[in-house]
């Protein structure tokens, strides 16, 4: 059974998961922009970009985020919602053709209520080089197995 599909009592700090791979495509990138409305040059202009510091175009760093969230098979029977991500860093750029995945690690957990716990993940996301290009700490509301007593499942607190 692998982390993200255990329930909330069996999970256990330092239980860790990797992701398959996403190769990130210029299209995915052009949609991104037009999609957010953020065309900075140094996503959507080949000339201008290749100018920069990179000496091309790359992924916005909220791609490689979203992609990244989207890599991780969170089961939709035990994984309420995102609460939250902090400390998101973007160590190196993703250009167009890298592939990457998620190797993911439960760093702490704690109960919200009855039904409903918070699992927080340190996530590193890797390109096909093994390279480093972003850390994320990231807070999932966790569904619990125990239910109120009153038999009815109350909404998760996310205070």
């Amino acid at each position: 059974m692998t982390t993200l599909t255990k329930d909330f009592e069996a999970l256990q700090v330092g239980d860790g998961f990797t992701t398959r791979g996403r190769t990130v495509t210029e299209a995915d990138v052009a949609a991104f922009a037009a999609l957010t409305g953020d065309t900075h040059p140094q996503h959507t202009d080949a000339e201008w970009s290749a100018q920069s510091r990179f000496g091309e175009r790359i992924a916005h760093g909220l791609l490689v985020l979203s992609f990244g969230a989207g890599l991780v098979p969170f089961d939709p029977e035990l994984v309420v919602a995102m609460r939250g991500v902090e400390d998101c860093k973007f160590k190196q750029p993703v250009r167009f053709g890298d592939t990457i995945h998620v190797e993911g690690e439960v760093r702490e957990k704690q109960e919200l209520d009855d039904g409903h716990g918070l699992v927080g993940c340190r996530w590193r996301v890797l390109n096909q080089r093994g390279k480093l290009v972003m850390l994320a700490n990231v807070e999932v509301v966790w569904r619990r197995a125990k239910v109120p007593a009153t038999g009815e499942a109350r909404e998760p607190v996310l205070v």
